[in-house]
C-alpha cells in the first residue's frame, strides 16, 4: 500500500516560541519519524516571532516589502534546518528551496522540510501549492491556536472554536486579512484560495500538542478545525 502523502504547516512561534525549544524540536521529530512508515511528510515552516524581529528593524531601515520577505523567508529556512537536525538521516539533508525541489525530494525522502520560497508568498501559501504539487491527501496547519475562532480569542475570551467549515466559510473568513511582510493570521487568503481549488482537507490544531497533531496526521478526530 502506497505512503500517503501529508504537507504540514508548522508556525515559527510553535516550533521556535523561545522557551524549551529544543525538547519540542525533538518530539516533534519523533512523532513524524515514527510515522513514516505509512506517510510521507512535507513540513513547511514558519518564521514566527524572530522573522517578524528582522522584518521591523528592517521595515524601520526603510526596506521594501519585497526585502522584507527575503528576510522572513531566511528565517524560516533556518528554523527548517533545525527540524532537519532532529530529524536525522530520514529528512531530506537541506530545507527545499521550491516546490518542485520539494516534490522531487520526496521521491527518496520519508520526510523533507521547507520554509518559504518567494516574496509574496506566505508559509500557508506555500504549504497549500505544495500540498496541490505533491497531491497530499492532507493538509495540517500546526499554529499556535487549537483551531479557528468566530473572533480572535486572544482579544474575545468569549470567542468559540469551530469544530467544522467549509472551503467557502474559509474564504469568507480570510478574505479581509491584511497580507505584509511578517503579518500573523490563522491562515493567509492566496492559501485559503488554493486549498479550496484543491479540495484538500486541512485540519487546524494547536502545533505544540503532538496528540492532536497525530490524530490529525491520521485522519483520526481531533480538537481543533477541520475544513473540507
Amino acid at each position: 500500500m502506497p505512503q500517503e502523502r501529508i504537507a504540514i504547516s508548522v508556525g515559527g512561534s510553535i516550533l521556535v516560541p523561545d522557551n524549551e525549544d529544543v525538547s519540542f524540536i525533538k518530539q516533534l521529530a519523533s512523532t513524524l519519524l515514527e510515522m513514516t512508515q505509512n506517510y510521507k511528510f512535507l513540513v513547511v515552516c514558519g518564521g514566527g516571532k524572530i522573522a517578524r524581529y528582522y522584518i521591523s528593524i528592517g521595515r524601520s531601515l526603510g526596506a521594501d516589502e519585497a526585502s522584507l520577505d527575503e528576510l522572513g523567508i531566511e528565517v524560516t529556512r533556518l528554523n527548517a534546518r533545525l527540524l532537519i537536525m532532529a530529524l536525522g538521516e530520514k529528512a531530506y539533508y537541506k530545507p527545499a528551496e521550491s516546490i518542485d525541489e520539494a516534490r522531487l525530494a520526496m521521491q527518496s525522502n520519508p520526510i523533507v522540510v521547507m520554509g518559504g520560497t518567494h516574496p509574496g508568498h506566505t508559509t500557508d501559501a506555500v504549504t497549500a501549492m505544495a500540498a496541490e504539487s505533491i497531491k497530499a491527501s492532507r493538509i495540517i496547519n500546526a499554529t499556535s491556536v487549537d483551531g479557528i475562532y468566530t473572533e480572535d480569542p486572544a482579544s474575545n475570551p468569549q470567542a468559540k472554536r469551530i469544530d467544522r467549515m467549509t472551503y467557502k466559510e474559509l474564504l469568507e473568513k480570510t478574505m479581509n486579512a491584511r497580507v505584509e511582510a511578517g503579518s500573523n493570521f490563522i491562515f493567509d487568503p492566496l492559501g485559503a484560495k488554493l486549498i479550496s481549488r484543491s479540495r484538500i482537507p486541512m485540519a487546524v490544531v494547536y502545533g505544540r500538542d503532538l496528540v492532536q497533531l497525530a490524530n490529525a496526521i491520521k485522519g483520526l478526530p481531533f480538537t481543533g478545525t477541520l475544513v473540507t
